[in-house]
Protein backbone atom coordinates (compact mmCIF):
# COMPACT_ATOMS: atom_id res chain seq x y z
CA UNK A 1 0.00 0.00 0.00
CA UNK A 2 0.22 -0.80 0.34
CA UNK A 3 1.72 3.02 -0.03
CA UNK A 4 -0.63 3.80 -2.55
CA UNK A 5 -4.47 2.42 -1.46
CA UNK A 6 -7.17 2.06 -3.90
CA UNK A 7 -9.58 4.80 -4.27
CA UNK A 8 -12.41 4.19 -2.79
CA UNK A 9 -15.51 3.45 -5.29
CA UNK A 10 -17.13 6.85 -4.10
CA UNK A 11 -13.63 8.38 -5.42
CA UNK A 12 -13.24 6.16 -8.40
CA UNK A 13 -17.53 6.83 -9.27
CA UNK A 14 -16.40 11.21 -9.18
CA UNK A 15 -13.19 10.10 -11.29
CA UNK A 16 -14.21 8.05 -14.11
CA UNK A 17 -12.49 10.45 -16.53
CA UNK A 18 -14.08 10.92 -20.53
CA UNK A 19 -17.14 9.52 -21.51
CA UNK A 20 -16.71 5.48 -23.07
CA UNK A 21 -17.08 5.05 -26.89
CA UNK A 22 -20.61 5.07 -28.52
CA UNK A 23 -20.05 0.81 -28.71
CA UNK A 24 -19.90 1.09 -24.96
CA UNK A 25 -22.59 3.73 -23.81
CA UNK A 26 -25.29 1.08 -23.20
CA UNK A 27 -23.72 -1.32 -21.27
CA UNK A 28 -20.37 -1.91 -19.14
CA UNK A 29 -16.99 -1.34 -20.80
CA UNK A 30 -15.30 -4.20 -23.28
CA UNK A 31 -14.18 -7.06 -21.48
CA UNK A 32 -16.69 -7.62 -18.60
CA UNK A 33 -15.75 -8.79 -15.22
CA UNK A 34 -12.95 -10.52 -16.93
CA UNK A 35 -10.73 -7.96 -18.09
CA UNK A 36 -11.60 -6.18 -14.81
CA UNK A 37 -10.33 -8.68 -12.64
CA UNK A 38 -7.05 -8.73 -14.69
CA UNK A 39 -6.57 -5.49 -14.21
CA UNK A 40 -6.88 -5.27 -10.42
CA UNK A 41 -4.65 -8.34 -10.44
CA UNK A 42 -2.14 -6.03 -12.74
CA UNK A 43 -2.61 -3.21 -9.95
CA UNK A 44 -2.09 -4.99 -6.87
CA UNK A 45 1.24 -6.80 -8.71
CA UNK A 46 2.58 -3.42 -9.63
CA UNK A 47 1.85 -1.79 -5.91
CA UNK A 48 3.55 -4.81 -4.51
CA UNK A 49 6.22 -4.97 -6.20
CA UNK A 50 7.07 -1.52 -6.36
CA UNK A 51 7.12 -1.60 -2.90
CA UNK A 52 9.26 -4.37 -2.84
CA UNK A 53 11.54 -1.97 -5.06
CA UNK A 54 11.14 0.78 -3.11
CA UNK A 55 12.78 -1.57 0.07
CA UNK A 56 15.73 -2.62 -1.98
CA UNK A 57 16.63 1.35 -2.40
CA UNK A 58 16.17 2.28 1.20
CA UNK A 59 20.20 1.96 1.38
CA UNK A 60 20.80 4.68 -0.97
CA UNK A 61 18.20 7.44 0.28
CA UNK A 62 16.89 5.93 3.44
CA UNK A 63 12.87 5.28 4.08
CA UNK A 64 12.25 8.75 4.38
CA UNK A 65 14.36 9.93 1.29
CA UNK A 66 12.21 6.90 -0.76
CA UNK A 67 8.93 8.08 0.66
CA UNK A 68 9.55 12.02 -0.07
CA UNK A 69 10.82 11.15 -3.92
CA UNK A 70 7.84 8.78 -4.23
CA UNK A 71 5.30 11.14 -3.18
CA UNK A 72 6.76 14.43 -5.11
CA UNK A 73 7.25 12.44 -8.42
CA UNK A 74 3.57 11.39 -8.04
CA UNK A 75 2.19 14.98 -7.05
CA UNK A 76 3.95 15.99 -10.55
CA UNK A 77 2.65 13.12 -12.20
CA UNK A 78 -0.82 13.75 -10.97
CA UNK A 79 -1.01 17.94 -11.08
CA UNK A 80 0.06 17.49 -15.16
CA UNK A 81 -2.65 14.56 -15.78
CA UNK A 82 -5.40 16.19 -13.87
CA UNK A 83 -4.69 19.81 -13.83
CA UNK A 84 -6.85 20.67 -11.01
CA UNK A 85 -8.25 24.21 -10.66
CA UNK A 86 -7.13 25.81 -7.52
CA UNK A 87 -9.53 28.44 -7.65
CA UNK A 88 -13.46 28.75 -6.43
CA UNK A 89 -13.25 25.77 -3.59
CA UNK A 90 -14.57 27.09 -0.22
CA UNK A 91 -12.24 26.98 2.83
CA UNK A 92 -13.95 23.69 4.12
CA UNK A 93 -12.50 21.98 0.56
CA UNK A 94 -9.56 23.07 1.60
CA UNK A 95 -9.34 21.43 5.09
CA UNK A 96 -10.78 18.32 3.32
CA UNK A 97 -7.55 18.17 1.39
CA UNK A 98 -4.77 18.93 3.81
CA UNK A 99 -6.42 16.26 5.95
CA UNK A 100 -6.24 14.18 3.12
CA UNK A 101 -2.49 14.65 2.16
CA UNK A 102 -1.40 14.26 5.88
CA UNK A 103 -3.13 11.19 5.90
CA UNK A 104 -1.17 10.14 2.71
CA UNK A 105 2.13 11.52 3.91
CA UNK A 106 1.42 9.58 7.19
CA UNK A 107 0.42 6.32 5.62
CA UNK A 108 3.11 6.21 3.65
CA UNK A 109 5.71 7.14 6.27
CA UNK A 110 4.78 4.45 8.76
CA UNK A 111 4.44 2.08 6.06
CA UNK A 112 7.92 2.30 4.53
CA UNK A 113 9.10 2.80 8.58
CA UNK A 114 7.43 -0.75 8.47
CA UNK A 115 8.90 -2.59 5.44
CA UNK A 116 12.29 -1.51 6.57
CA UNK A 117 12.19 -3.46 9.54
CA UNK A 118 9.93 -6.42 8.79
CA UNK A 119 9.12 -8.57 6.00
CA UNK A 120 6.83 -6.43 3.65
CA UNK A 121 4.05 -9.66 3.38
CA UNK A 122 3.60 -9.27 7.35
CA UNK A 123 3.43 -5.68 6.79
CA UNK A 124 1.05 -5.07 4.56
CA UNK A 125 -1.05 -7.92 6.31
CA UNK A 126 -1.17 -5.69 9.91
CA UNK A 127 -1.77 -2.62 7.21
CA UNK A 128 -5.05 -4.01 5.74
CA UNK A 129 -6.63 -4.33 8.84
CA UNK A 130 -7.46 -0.39 8.91
CA UNK A 131 -9.96 -1.21 6.53
CA UNK A 132 -10.78 -4.37 7.80
CA UNK A 133 -12.07 -2.99 11.02
CA UNK A 134 -13.99 -0.27 9.10
CA UNK A 135 -15.74 -2.18 7.36
CA UNK A 136 -16.48 -4.28 10.02
CA UNK A 137 -17.70 -0.87 11.97
CA UNK A 138 -19.73 0.36 8.85
CA UNK A 139 -21.45 -3.04 8.11
CA UNK A 140 -22.96 -3.38 11.75
CA UNK A 141 -23.69 -6.98 11.36
CA UNK A 142 -23.40 -10.16 13.49
CA UNK A 143 -21.79 -11.66 10.91
CA UNK A 144 -18.68 -8.78 10.32
CA UNK A 145 -17.97 -9.65 14.00
CA UNK A 146 -17.12 -13.39 12.78
CA UNK A 147 -14.64 -12.02 10.21
CA UNK A 148 -12.91 -9.77 12.80
CA UNK A 149 -12.12 -12.63 15.05
CA UNK A 150 -10.62 -14.51 11.91
CA UNK A 151 -8.41 -11.68 11.18
CA UNK A 152 -7.63 -11.21 14.84
CA UNK A 153 -6.84 -14.79 14.61
CA UNK A 154 -4.62 -14.14 12.17
CA UNK A 155 -2.74 -11.66 13.49
CA UNK A 156 -2.02 -13.33 16.92
CA UNK A 157 -0.67 -16.00 14.90
CA UNK A 158 1.30 -13.82 12.82
CA UNK A 159 2.73 -12.56 15.90
CA UNK A 160 2.76 -15.57 17.92
CA UNK A 161 5.99 -15.06 19.65
CA UNK A 162 4.70 -11.50 20.58
CA UNK A 163 4.71 -8.83 17.72
CA UNK A 164 8.57 -7.59 18.80
CA UNK A 165 9.28 -11.34 17.27
CA UNK A 166 8.66 -9.59 13.91
CA UNK A 167 11.87 -7.33 13.86
CA UNK A 168 13.33 -7.55 17.44
CA UNK A 169 11.38 -4.63 18.92
CA UNK A 170 7.99 -4.34 17.52
CA UNK A 171 8.66 -0.77 16.17
CA UNK A 172 8.17 -2.46 12.48
CA UNK A 173 4.48 -4.27 13.33
CA UNK A 174 3.90 -0.44 15.18
CA UNK A 175 4.48 1.28 12.20
CA UNK A 176 2.68 -1.09 10.19
CA UNK A 177 -0.43 -0.66 12.57
CA UNK A 178 -0.39 3.23 12.49
CA UNK A 179 -0.21 2.83 8.55
CA UNK A 180 -3.47 0.90 8.69
CA UNK A 181 -5.32 3.25 11.21
CA UNK A 182 -4.13 6.11 8.44
CA UNK A 183 -5.43 4.08 5.92
CA UNK A 184 -8.70 3.78 7.37
CA UNK A 185 -8.85 7.75 7.76
CA UNK A 186 -7.53 7.15 4.31
CA UNK A 187 -10.54 6.07 2.65
CA UNK A 188 -13.14 8.25 4.61
CA UNK A 189 -10.77 11.19 3.09
CA UNK A 190 -10.93 9.95 -0.26
CA UNK A 191 -14.73 9.87 0.09
CA UNK A 192 -15.03 13.24 1.06
CA UNK A 193 -12.69 14.71 -1.53
CA UNK A 194 -14.39 12.92 -4.32
CA UNK A 195 -17.93 14.48 -3.00
CA UNK A 196 -16.05 18.16 -3.39
CA UNK A 197 -13.85 17.57 -6.40
CA UNK A 198 -14.62 16.59 -9.69
CA UNK A 199 -12.36 13.74 -11.31
CA UNK A 200 -9.24 12.91 -9.60
CA UNK A 201 -8.35 16.82 -8.93
CA UNK A 202 -9.18 16.21 -5.27
CA UNK A 203 -6.49 13.10 -5.02
CA UNK A 204 -3.46 15.38 -7.19
CA UNK A 205 -3.86 18.67 -4.47
CA UNK A 206 -4.09 16.14 -1.57
CA UNK A 207 -1.18 14.26 -3.37
CA UNK A 208 1.01 17.63 -3.69
CA UNK A 209 0.22 18.55 -0.11
CA UNK A 210 1.59 15.00 1.27
CA UNK A 211 4.80 15.78 -1.28
CA UNK A 212 5.34 19.44 0.70
CA UNK A 213 4.93 17.60 4.15
CA UNK A 214 7.39 14.51 3.49
CA UNK A 215 10.29 16.79 2.06
CA UNK A 216 12.00 18.08 4.74
CA UNK A 217 12.31 14.94 6.61
CA UNK A 218 13.43 13.13 3.41
CA UNK A 219 16.05 15.81 2.22
CA UNK A 220 17.08 15.72 6.13
CA UNK A 221 17.25 12.03 6.34
CA UNK A 222 18.98 11.67 2.66
CA UNK A 223 20.84 14.57 1.78
CA UNK A 224 22.52 14.57 -1.38
CA UNK A 225 21.85 10.93 -2.31
CA UNK A 226 18.21 12.03 -2.81
CA UNK A 227 19.81 13.92 -6.08
CA UNK A 228 21.61 11.12 -7.61
CA UNK A 229 20.60 10.17 -10.65
CA UNK A 230 19.87 6.93 -10.69
CA UNK A 231 18.34 7.07 -7.12
CA UNK A 232 16.13 9.53 -8.81
CA UNK A 233 15.11 7.29 -11.93
CA UNK A 234 14.36 4.31 -9.70
CA UNK A 235 12.51 6.53 -7.50
CA UNK A 236 10.30 7.45 -10.11
CA UNK A 237 9.92 4.15 -11.42
CA UNK A 238 8.90 3.61 -7.70
CA UNK A 239 6.16 6.00 -8.04
CA UNK A 240 4.69 4.72 -11.03
CA UNK A 241 4.89 1.07 -9.87
CA UNK A 242 3.12 2.10 -6.49
CA UNK A 243 1.06 5.08 -7.80
CA UNK A 244 0.01 6.06 -11.01
CA UNK A 245 0.14 2.57 -12.67
CA UNK A 246 -2.16 0.73 -10.27
CA UNK A 247 -4.08 3.78 -9.71
CA UNK A 248 -5.16 3.98 -14.01
CA UNK A 249 -5.69 0.13 -13.72
CA UNK A 250 -8.04 0.28 -10.58
CA UNK A 251 -10.21 3.34 -11.93
CA UNK A 252 -10.63 1.05 -15.20
CA UNK A 253 -11.47 -2.31 -13.28
CA UNK A 254 -13.88 0.14 -11.49
CA UNK A 255 -15.89 0.28 -14.78
CA UNK A 256 -15.73 -3.34 -15.19
CA UNK A 257 -16.32 -4.80 -11.68
CA UNK A 258 -18.99 -3.93 -9.06
CA UNK A 259 -17.37 -2.23 -6.13
CA UNK A 260 -17.85 -5.34 -3.76
CA UNK A 261 -16.37 -7.37 -5.96
CA UNK A 262 -13.30 -4.94 -6.45
CA UNK A 263 -12.76 -4.60 -2.94
CA UNK A 264 -12.90 -8.63 -2.51
CA UNK A 265 -10.00 -8.82 -5.26
CA UNK A 266 -7.84 -6.12 -3.10
CA UNK A 267 -8.15 -8.30 -0.20
CA UNK A 268 -5.28 -10.64 -2.02
CA UNK A 269 -2.73 -7.69 -1.78
CA UNK A 270 -1.14 -9.48 1.66
CA UNK A 271 -0.45 -12.38 0.12
CA UNK A 272 0.99 -10.46 -3.02
CA UNK A 273 3.14 -8.66 -0.85
CA UNK A 274 4.14 -11.59 0.61
CA UNK A 275 4.99 -13.34 -2.87
CA UNK A 276 6.99 -9.40 -3.85
CA UNK A 277 8.95 -9.56 -0.74
CA UNK A 278 10.04 -13.28 -1.25
CA UNK A 279 10.93 -12.47 -5.10
CA UNK A 280 12.59 -9.23 -4.72
CA UNK A 281 13.52 -9.46 -1.47
CA UNK A 282 14.73 -12.33 -0.93
CA UNK A 283 12.04 -12.60 2.31
CA UNK A 284 11.13 -16.13 3.41
CA UNK A 285 7.73 -17.01 5.18
CA UNK A 286 7.38 -20.02 7.45
CA UNK A 287 4.10 -21.97 6.55
CA UNK A 288 2.51 -20.50 9.64
CA UNK A 289 3.25 -17.16 8.39
CA UNK A 290 1.35 -17.99 5.81
CA UNK A 291 -1.78 -19.76 7.52
CA UNK A 292 -1.77 -16.65 8.95
CA UNK A 293 -1.67 -14.24 6.33
CA UNK A 294 -4.71 -16.61 4.47
CA UNK A 295 -6.68 -15.75 7.36
CA UNK A 296 -6.32 -12.33 7.21
CA UNK A 297 -6.97 -12.32 3.23
CA UNK A 298 -10.25 -14.68 3.73
CA UNK A 299 -11.29 -12.25 6.98
CA UNK A 300 -10.99 -9.39 4.44
CA UNK A 301 -12.86 -10.60 1.70
CA UNK A 302 -16.08 -12.23 3.99
CA UNK A 303 -15.97 -8.80 6.09
CA UNK A 304 -16.04 -6.81 2.82
CA UNK A 305 -18.86 -9.57 1.05
CA UNK A 306 -21.03 -8.87 4.30
CA UNK A 307 -20.63 -4.90 4.12
CA UNK A 308 -21.89 -5.10 0.76
CA UNK A 309 -24.91 -7.55 1.70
Amino acid sequence: MTAMPPATPSTADTAAGPAPPASEAHGRPAGGPALGTGLVLGGLLAQEFGAAMAASLFPRAGALGIVALRLTVSAVLLLAVCRPRVRGHRRADWAVIVAFGVALAGMNTLFYQAIARIPLGAAVTLEVLGPLVLSVVTARRATSWLWAALALGGVALLGRGGLDSLDGAGAGAGFALGAAALWAAYILLSARTGARFPKADGLALAMAVGAVLSLPPGLADAGGRLLDPLTLGLGAAVAVLSSALPYSLEMLALRRLAPATFAVLMSLAPAVAALAGYLVLNQSLTGIDLIAITLVVTASAGAVRASSR
